[in-house]
């Protein structure tokens, strides 16, 4: 048995790349810059090192996510690995590469500063056109017994 799968949080290194295929499969290309936190060996202080990591996403969320994305843009990402291998000028030349099964977003597009309207929106060159679903109501005072409870 073996299990292929990785949970990846970041920042996004460059804004994403959407292209089409001829058949009409969206694919979504972003690189995500991931922190390694460890102790330097000289001075004793811990320190962060930056790994980049190509991720691809396809279908039709990969072209509706894309709107929401900018460079900057903190990130959750779920997929998995792969290696993929080819040739250019005579060089072999391979890399890894994190499929994207699914994405959260962990920071809003300008830098988790709410306001108005618009001003929360995620990275969209729309504002209006992500808006969070209503939080229902709570009854704070209300209490709850076990069979209230549907488990």
């Amino acid at each position: 048995m073996s299990i292929n799968r990785v949970v990846i949080s970041g920042n996004l290194t460059r804004d994403p790349e959407v292209r089409t295929t001829a058949s009409g499969t969206s694919i979504l290309s972003m690189g995500v810059a991931v922190n390694d936190r460890r102790k330097n060996n000289q001075t004793g202080e811990w320190e962060d090192y930056a790994n980049f990591i190509d991720c691809t996403m396809f279908g039709t969320r990969a072209a509706n996510v894309a709107q929401y994305l900018t460079k900057g843009t903190k990130v959750t990402i779920e997929g998995k690995l792969r290696w993929s291998q080819w040739e250019r000028d005579g060089q072999k030349r391979s890399k890894i590469e994190v499929i994207v099964d699914d994405l959260e977003f962990m920071s809003r597009a300008n830098g988790g500063q709410g306001g108005q309207g618009g001003q929360g929106s995620y990275a969209s060159h729309d504002p209006s056109a992500y808006s969070a679903p209503a939080m229902p109501a709570v009854d704070t005072n209300a209490s709850v017994y076990d069979e209230d409870i549907p488990f």
